[in-house]
């Protein structure tokens, strides 16, 4: 976190939970940035993320506990695709890393390396 704000850039996520649950998750894990409730998937949807979790896994989830209905507000068991996405002051993306297996992220090193250099193109130009 000190290297990205250092870069003058934020870091927010994005989650389908409803914003109770969101505070809830910010709340548990001592989060330090910005969590925001992506209601529906709509924005996971504009950026072609969205999967509809198949019926013999929702009984896998429920068995360990994540209640998707309760969770999201709605019962259509639909999950996104995890992205990190770096933008620049326009909201232009300038790093896309997506991969369906959630164990799988762009390094944080990579993150802050994508947010130097947009400083760097954004000073030099």
């Amino acid at each position: 976190m000190p290297d990205i704000t250092a870069a003058g850039a934020s870091l927010v996520a994005i989650t389908p939970e409803i914003p109770d649950q969101s505070l809830s998750t910010v709340e548990k894990h001592e989060l330090t940035f910005e969590v925001l409730s992506d209601r529906g998937n709509e924005v996971a949807a504009q950026f072609g993320l969205v999967f509809q979790l198949p019926a013999d896994l929702r009984a896998v989830y429920a068995g360990v506990g994540i209640d998707l209905p309760t969770t999201q507000g709605n019962d259509h068991f639909e999950l996104p695709i995890p992205g990190t996405f770096v933008m620049d002051q326009h909201g232009t993306v300038v790093t896309a890393f997506v991969n369906p297996d959630y164990t799988k992220r762009l390094e944080p090193s990579e993150i802050v390396e994508a947010l130097r250099a947009l400083t760097i193109s954004t000073t030099s130009g």
